[in-house]
């Protein structure tokens, strides 16, 4: 087993004004030689964007992108005609493949938006770009732990060009739970949203991440109301 520990204080950070961000791994202009990627997880950065601001059309291509709104509204738009808005409660997957531009705004007037922003490098290269978003029940993840990206072609999760898988999970005080791997080989990435929780051994909160690989379960005891993202990624020829 191999395992890895990610404080939040130990994060990449910007604050360019209308946008503060934090990187898990290393982005732009932080860079740091032993957080480059968790496998196939190449970004996970934690970003607050303030009103009316956002990013422009910019480019992206051969690279599973996902969208995670925890406070405020996120507008998307696409050149393949895609556009709208998602909030809380809502999760967005873009597969640029061959290549896709896009732009991300926040388009409230006074709220700032804060979003979680995932990248994950795709399983195959150069396919159709495609775009997909779902609402989740957030009741539903009340002591239970739910996938909502697989690469099963199902319409209960979303679709991911990588054989990973992306959940979202909010136990309750004292509450204890397990993931179950879905592929023996892959590595899970557990990021902690909020809360307090012990996993393997190690006592993570707000903001702290933990990287495991090897074992088929990982135990989780939830010290405080928690709200957990879980990725588990390929962590072979990355």
């Amino acid at each position: 087993m191999t395992k890895i520990l990610h404080r939040a204080e130990d994060r990449g950070s910007a604050d360019h004004g209308w946008l503060q961000t934090n990187h898990n791994f290393s982005f732009a202009s932080w860079y740091d030689p032993e957080r480059t990627n968790f496998g196939a997880l190449r970004v996970l950065n934690d970003d607050f964007v303030a009103p009316g601001k956002g990013f422009g059309t910019h480019p992206h291509d051969n690279m599973e992108i996902i969208s995670i709104p925890l406070a405020g509204k996120l507008e998307h738009r696409d050149d393949m005609g895609n556009g709208g808005v998602i909030s809380e409660g809502e999760i967005q997957i873009m597969s640029a493949g061959t290549g896709i531009h896009h732009s991300e705004f926040n388009p409230s007037p006074a709220e700032m938006v804060n979003f979680l922003q995932i990248w994950i490098f795709p399983r195959i290269r150069n396919i159709e770009p495609r775009y997909d978003q779902v609402k989740y029940s957030r009741s539903a993840l009340q002591n239970n732990i739910i996938t909502l990206i697989s690469p099963d072609l199902s319409d209960e999760t979303l679709w991911i060009n990588q054989n990973a898988f992306v959940s979202l999970s909010k136990p309750e005080n004292g509450k204890r739970i397990t993931y179950k791997k879905k592929l023996a080989e892959n590595g899970v990435y557990i990021f902690i949203i909020s809360g307090r929780a012990d996993i393997d051994g190690e006592s993570l909160q707000d903001r702290d991440a933990i990287g495991i690989t090897g074992p088929e379960e990982l135990k989780i005891h939830a010290v405080t109301d928690s709200f957990l993202l879980l990725i588990e990624v390929p962590v072979k020829g990355f």
